[in-house]
């Protein structure tokens, strides 16, 4: 396998079994309709939520049969074995993070096949002038315990926006955070009777109404959790997109836990270039050299 350092899979750990990675229950689940992070039915949370912007989900994002092409297409080339599990294809620039270097090395650009998928990205309200200078094409399987901890993306390179596209599997994306802020809790509202859950929080100080148009007077209750003790449970079908920008990106770490790889999973992720590397930026020509060799698509792996 490719682990090194703290990380782990289930091949180098053996028979034995080593302790696998913190996999701790989600308490808040994600809900796209909304925009709001729901308290799970059976954690001390339920009946309580926070709104969770950053997240753009979108299902069914391609076919089934496009789906299929896509993975042949994959598979024609070597996945090389990365950390935790996990295998990868690369098409992006050479970067070297912690020196902060970027040169094109053996970059020919994104894959042929990803230039549908590029195409139909500028129909998400989220991805207007998306133009993605990397990809990264990650496989797990539960046979190998893959999953990834959770991390922020680099963000000296990356821009805001982070895409992936959801293949083979369902699968959860779990997002927590470290802040030392506390997360502003308020009540969920209950479709059976149109009551706020939990209910018995009314007190006698503002005007609002209720279904009947009567005024009565009464304020929303509140509640202050301490962010670290929050995580936040992003379910993702099968063939999805998800994009997560601002706080999700900058402000919430995001893992998939080995307990959410069911079935082969493939994560396609596309990366735009941030500021430093685009229009006006201090390293705008070298932006220009590196997007004009992505968007060739004529790129293998790298």
């Amino acid at each position: 396998c490719g682990c090194k350092g703290i990380r782990s899979c289930l091949l180098c750990e053996g028979p034995a079994q080593a302790a696998p990675p913190p996999q701790g229950e989600d308490n808040f689940t994600y809900c796209p309709a909304t925009g709001l992070a729901k308290g799970n039915e059976h954690s001390e949370f339920a009946g309580w939520a926070f709104p969770f912007p950053g997240v753009f989900l979108t299902e069914e994002f391609i076919s089934e049969d496009e789906e299929s092409g896509i993975v042949e297409l994959m598979d024609r080339d070597d996945w090389k074995p990365s950390q935790s599990g996990r295998k990868k294809q690369d098409y992006g620039p050479k970067v070297n993070f912690k020196k902060q270097r970027l040169k094109a090395g053996s970059f020919t650009g994104l894959p042929s096949f990803s230039k549908k998928i590029v195409a139909q990205m500028k129909a998400c309200s989220v991805l207007g002038g998306f133009l993605p200078v990397e990809q990264c094409n990650l496989d797990y399987m539960p046979e190998r315990g893959s999953a990834i901890d959770p991390h922020f993306d680099d963000w000296w390179l990356w821009g805001e926006r982070l895409v992936s596209l959801n293949l083979l599997s369902k699968t959860v994306l779990s997002m927590s955070c470290a802040s030392e802020d506390s997360i502003q809790l308020i009540p969920t509202f209950s479709k059976e009777n149109g009551e706020l859950s939990p209910p018995g929080y009314f007190t006698q100080t503002s005007a609002c109404k209720n279904s009947g148009e009567e005024v009565i007077n009464c304020v929303l209750p509140q509640r202050l959790v301490p962010s670290k003790e929050v995580t936040v449970a992003i379910h993702l079908p099968r063939r999805s997109l998800v994009v997560l920008y601002g706080d999700a990106r900058y402000k919430w770490k995001h893992a998939i836990y080995r307990k959410h790889i069911e079935h082969r999973r493939i994560c396609v992720t596309f990366r735009e270039l941030s500021a430093e590397f685009s229009t006006g930026g201090r390293h705008e020509e070298l932006g220009k050299e590196l997007l004009e060799i992505a968007l060739s698509f004529r790129g293998r792996p790298v």
